[in-house]
């Protein structure tokens, strides 16, 4: 019997068989808790679905992709056609043209009066709306807004859905080989940096000492030569064009991937299972890609997510300035050189460029944030 007692002293009595031990009649397994191991990059995976913005950015980036393969294919003009009868034509589409937007119409200014009426300078039905009529000098002058297309002389039926350039060219099949070509070299690129790096800092954060002091003041003497000078290096030995981009790129940009796997290198060699592995008898190069490099893919993969953007706008600067792809062939950066020269003018001709590379940006920006907080280890449990 179990004696118990109140704070007036009072003895209860209660029998010892009223009790029972749960544990002894049935094991308390926790079933509903278990559940099958997650692996470190299927937990990461969770993680990022958890980011809308980050797969938004995604979407955005796989559709740009696909239109950069694609769309230069379903124009029957090729992206360097010229006309000299269709240059700067505005943006005109099948659909938005019924709302009155990208409808190819233009104003036009300071018009005489008495020649609206010539239809060898003004097609019949071109001309939509005629406004400011005024007098300067004894002549009657207005302004008119026209369909731009029937006032040059085309057929109906003609669209050009971007408009086109001083040359006539087509700006919609332009701009996405354009985004094809900046693309494929930030791809391009960024492997390369990759792999260069990978394999230069992992022989560095492995081996340490003078083999790594060697190998950091080498990277510290190519990192220190400006890019404008590396860049007109190369194209005085290779010209202008898309390998002296690259080149330009890989030489500069796999130092930050060699550091940070250096970084990485020191941070887990001296692990148990390095050391353990070591003892074993694996030799160095299984240490390496085999047991500490995958410990590293995480912000291996961050890394190149963060450098694809650097690499476009990079791309696109060096083609603005001159020192980068020429025409005719295309590229954002050849775009934006040759659309704000007219930009006043003609808006269109900088517009669209300009809003594709600020989505690639903003995309890749996005994308890459979202895959740093999935793959780093501290944000676990956030």
């Amino acid at each position: 019997m179990t004696k118990f007692y109140s704070s007036d002293e009072a003895e209860y009595k209660i029998d010892k068989t009223e009790f029972e031990f749960v544990q002894l009649k049935e094991d308390i397994a926790d079933e509903t808790f278990q559940d099958k191991a997650i692996g470190f990059f299927k937990d990461a995976m969770m993680r990022f679905c958890r980011s809308k913005v980050s797969i938004i950015s995604f979407i955005g980036i796989i559709v740009i992709l696909c239109m950069a393969i694609v769309m230069p294919m379903t124009s029957r003009w090729g992206y360097n056609d010229q006309d000299l009868n269709r240059i700067n034509l505005p943006p005109k589409m099948p659909v938005l043209e019924n709302v009155g937007i990208l409808d190819g119409t233009r104003w036009l200014t300071k018009r005489r009066v008495d020649s609206l009426n010539d239809t060898t300078r003004y097609p019949e039905g071109c001309i939509l709306k005629v406004i400011n009529h005024r007098n300067v000098q004894g002549v009657e002058m207005c302004d008119i807004k026209v369909d731009y297309y029937k006032y040059s002389g085309l057929e109906d039926g003609t669209y050009f859905w971007m408009g086109t350039d001083y040359l006539g060219r087509d700006l919609w099949v332009r701009m996405w080989r354009g985004a094809r070509v900046s693309l494929a070299i930030a791809f391009i690129s960024v492997i390369c940096n990759v792999f260069i790096g990978i394999v230069y800092g992992s022989i560095a954060g492995y081996y340490g000492g003078k083999v790594d002091m060697i190998m950091m003041r080498l990277t510290e003497i190519i990192g220190s030569f400006p890019e404008i000078v590396v860049v007109t290096l190369f194209i005085l030995f290779f010209g202008t064009g898309i390998l002296s981009i690259i080149l330009c790129l890989v030489v500069q940009n796999w130092i930050g991937t060699a550091r940070m796997i250096r970084s990485q290198f020191y941070r887990y060699k001296g692990s148990e299972y390095v050391l353990a592995a070591r003892t074993l008898g694996v030799k160095d190069m299984a240490l390496i890609f085999r047991h500490i490099l995958p410990n590293s893919i995480g912000p291996i993969i961050t890394r190149a997510m963060i450098a694809i953007p650097g690499a476009i706008f990079t791309e696109s600067f060096l083609a603005y300035i001159g020192l980068g792809i020429r025409a005719p062939e295309s590229s954002i950066g050849v775009l934006l050189s040759q659309g704000q020269k007219v930009m006043q003018q003609y808006p269109n001709q900088v517009f669209f460029p300009a809003i594709v590379i600020s989505i690639l940006m903003i995309a890749f920006n996005m994308l890459s944030n979202g895959l740093r907080d999935a793959f780093d280890p501290t944000q676990r449990g956030a």
